[in-house]
């Protein structure tokens, strides 16, 4: 897994508060990954989604706030987006070549907005994309019921598509065992 980079997209207080579909064990897969990648010098780069003055993820608010299980080091990349794309308006695309990275392990919140747009827009721009299983989690909408969110845009959409769709064991060898 040679110059790749983890994403940790919209993992803020107001969305882990308001409890998505299995949030317990997507933290716990994603500090599983941060800290493997810390470990083998790989890129954690995070996404934090701004909304305008008086919605949940309102800039310098609590519910803003990257969710601190999982917080960045001083040192790790911050990302501010303000649509569904964490490439849209930002500097994503640009700091990712400046560092050469082409491989992406996306995770995060939510499954069939801001993963969906954002996975993407990265196969787009040719990176290529690697999604653990549990990284990303959404909420109930409308009839659609969360698991069968998650499911469909992981396993229907996603896999075979636009990226790689793995057990996280095998993610966490790969970054152990090629280094980043």
């Amino acid at each position: 897994m040679k110059n790749a980079a983890l994403l940790v997209v919209d993992v803020q207080n107001a969305l882990v508060q308001s409890k998505p579909f299995e949030i317990e064990a997507v933290i716990s897969n994603i500090q599983r990954l941060i800290s493997t990648c810390r470990e083998n010098s790989a890129e954690v780069i995070y996404v934090q989604h701004d909304d305008p003055i008086g919605d949940e993820l309102e800039p310098n608010t609590e519910g803003w706030q990257i969710y601190s299980e999982i917080s960045p080091l001083a040192n790790e990349t911050v990302i501010n987006e303000k649509f569904n794309s964490a490439f849209k308006g930002t500097n994503l695309k640009e700091y990712l070549d400046s560092k050469g990275i082409e491989q992406l392990i996306i995770t995060g919140m939510q499954t069939e907005y801001c993963i969906d747009t954002t996975l993407k827009a990265a196969f787009e721009h040719g990176f290529q994309m690697m999604i653990p299983e549990k990284t990303n989690t959404t909420f109930d909408n409308g009839d659609l019921l969360a698991g069968d969110l998650y499911r469909f845009y992981n396993f229907n959409i996603f896999k075979g598509r636009f990226g790689i769709v793995e057990n996280i064991e095998d993610t966490i060898g790969r970054i152990k065992d090629q280094g980043c």
